[in-house]
């Protein structure tokens, strides 16, 4: 069974600020997790064959070939835009 100074040690790591009632129930929650785990453990897994394939499987690229938009397209567009400034289209602040 974890114990609670674990459970308060792995959500400082996480950064989550946990209530008691959380931690307690954090406690149960991830003991079963663990305890599971230790069941699988003890699965026979001899006579399983692996799926491998993923082995050997590389990245597929084509070329980059950009297109430029048609001019009159462009011009569109930025007399579309309610605000310029300095040669360019004056948006709100992302944050």
């Amino acid at each position: 069974m974890i114990s609670e100074k674990e459970v308060r040690h792995v959500a400082l790591l996480a950064r989550l600020g946990l209530a008691s009632e959380e931690i307690k129930k954090m406690e149960k929650d991830i003991s079963s997790i663990l305890d599971y785990i230790e069941k699988l453990k003890e699965v026979d897994i001899s006579k399983v064959i692996l799926d491998e394939a993923g082995v050997g499987s590389q990245n597929v690229m084509r070329e980059d070939n950009p297109v430029p938009a048609p001019k009159e397209r462009v011009k569109k567009l930025v007399e579309l835009m309610p605000e310029q400034k300095n040669g360019y289209l004056k948006v709100k602040q992302v944050f």
